[in-house]
């Protein structure tokens, strides 16, 4: 649906003494300056346009362009669930995806369910999981645009995932990504042995990826854009001074007030003032 100059009037009206600024038409606007806080403006303009499909945010608009890209890759930067992806090669997709989904929305801890989903994959030969990582891993809408457009106005960027380092070294290397860490299938005799290699790359591993690209590049916690999906992401969005739920699960959409459920990846720079002719695409 595009953003039509109806539906912007209506948020207009809903915030006291602000301008309006397109960022691109029919796709994307800013109104400001808040005289309000941010949770209150937000309600104000999504109860103004009752459910019309549009994502609202409300952020200040000092300091908004980040120095700093971390976003995860499955379901995020991706289309898919990488583990998922692997169990349908085994026929047993439903049964793992089930996993996914609860650990995904932090309803069990993310080390155990991957575990178990990974031991649930023993055997499965090590040429089908790269034809997989080669063939099925479909990037998301807008993630080259993001990664290529920050990195043209100077921003390093880093892919963080609880999956796996032979899906993410491809996906940095099609994206554009300058780092990425992942977990470590172990591999014996050309199949998987249902284990992986320690250490686990949990949520505790992306805040320490978080800090030492922070601290590599002099930088703070407010110079970063995360953008994320599931509950092992929300530690690293709530520490970025700009955090991005990005077509999340439910518990994660509750902790996370910036929320991106209908535009694609470049909704992420459109959050940081760019506009649509600053774009660079990827």
């Amino acid at each position: 649906m595009p953003l039509t100059a109806d539906l912007v009037e209506r948020a207009r009206r809903a915030l006291p003494e602000t301008e309006v600024e397109w960022l691109a038409p029919a796709e994307a606007v800013e109104l400001g300056p808040l005289e309000l806080d941010p949770e209150t403006a937000r309600r104000r303009v999504r109860d103004a346009l009752d459910a019309a499909p549009v994502d609202v945010c409300a952020l200040p608009f000092e300091g908004r362009r980040k120095q700093l890209l971390l976003a995860d890759m499955d379901s995020t930067i991706i289309q898919v669930e990488c583990v998922d992806e692997l169990a349908d090669a085994l026929g047993i997709r439903e049964r793992i995806a089930a996993i996914t989904a609860r650990a995904m929305n932090g309803e069990i801890p993310f080390a155990a369910a991957l575990g178990e989903r990974v031991a649930l994959l023993e055997g499965l030969e090590q040429a089908t999981l790269e034809h997989i990582a080669e063939t099925r891993t479909p990037l998301s809408p807008g993630a080259g645009t993001l990664v290529a457009t920050m990195k043209a106005h100077g921003a390093v960027t880093g892919l963080v995932s609880g999956g796996f380092t032979l899906f993410t070294s491809r996906v940095r290397a099609r994206c554009g990504f300058d780092h990425d860490r992942a977990n470590t299938l172990e591999i014996a005799g050309g199949e998987l042995t249902g284990r992986v290699v320690p250490p686990i790359q949990d949520h505790g591993a992306k805040v320490d990826e978080f800090e030492r690209l922070v601290a590599a590049h002099d930088l703070l916690d407010e110079d970063v854009i995360a953008v994320g999906d599931g509950a092992n992401d929300v530690p690293m969005l709530q520490r970025a001074g700009i955090g991005v739920a990005y077509r999340a699960h439910q518990k994660v959409r509750a902790q996370v007030p910036i929320r991106l459920d209908v535009a694609d990846l470049t909704g992420a720079l459109y959050l940081q003032g760019y506009r649509r002719d600053e774009f660079v695409e990827g």
